[in-house]
């Protein structure tokens, strides 16, 4: 049990590294989006492979995996839209205020911790932990915690203010893990591939939304093709656990 949050801090300290680099250094804007295509693609390979994939073996029906990944989309579009009132009201009322902030936590907890779950429920029965979803949540995590990490120190944040902030959201992610494994072990298939659907969908909902058009604008052209390699490297890691 105590393996499965540890697996899920370790897969949230990137977002703690993203935040260490963008207080310490400038990180140039086309590196950042680059770094964010190639997790774009892993990512995408993840969610393809090591959950809907995965999620319609579980199932009994793939109405049940629709319906999973529906409502991950349907919760991740929600909390986007008051994301982006809380910065709407910031920006219009010229405050140095902390919602923004508090809005790009909720974000980061919402594509965190079901991906957290997911990676504890890899552990159930004595397997081992899934080598491509665990470098896919590292590679997606650290251009998050540099890009959030600027957002904040731009409102104001004090980098140590920055850096708390950061260590709650990896330890929720470590007891999301810890529950994924403890409290889904005895869940019924149907369950499980529900989270996993559900997790996929969320996960889908921010790469279209925010991660590949922001690795865009930021690394231009190349985000394609660097996008692409991440994908074919995941799928290649993939292949290897099958074998």
């Amino acid at each position: 049990m105590i393996n499965a949050f540890l697996w899920g801090a370790l897969a949230a300290s990137t977002l703690v590294l993203g935040a260490f680099l963008a207080l310490r250094y400038s990180i140039p804007k086309r590196t950042l989006g680059l770094i964010m295509g190639f997790g774009a693609g892993v990512l995408l390979s993840a969610v393809a492979y090591d959950l809907v994939l995965e999620a319609s073996h579980d199932a009994s029906g793939q109405v049940i995996v629709s319906l999973g990944l529906f409502s991950g989309a349907v919760v991740f579009f929600g909390t986007r839209y008051f994301q982006r009132l809380g910065k709407s009201n910031g920006d219009a009322t010229n405050q140095k205020t902390s919602s923004s902030g508090l809005a790009i936590i909720l974000g980061a907890a919402l594509d965190g911790i079901p991906e957290s779950i997911v990676l504890g429920l890899t552990l159930i029965g004595g397997g081992g932990v899934g080598v491509t979803f665990l470098l896919a949540i590292l590679l997606s995590n650290l251009p998050e915690g540099i890009a959030g990490t600027t957002d904040l120190l731009e409102s104001g944040w004090p980098g140590a203010r920055i850096l708390r902030v950061w260590m709650i959201v990896v330890i929720a992610s470590a007891l999301a893990a810890l529950a994924g494994y403890a409290v889904f072990d005895v869940a019924p298939p149907n369950v499980i591939a529900s989270v996993k659907a559900f997790a996929g969908g969320a996960i889908i909902a921010m790469l279209a939304d925010s991660m590949i058009p922001e690795a865009y604008e930021n690394g231009g052209d190349l985000v394609g093709f660097v996008t692409t390699v991440g994908f074919a490297t995941a799928f290649g890691l993939t292949l290897l656990e099958w074998i």
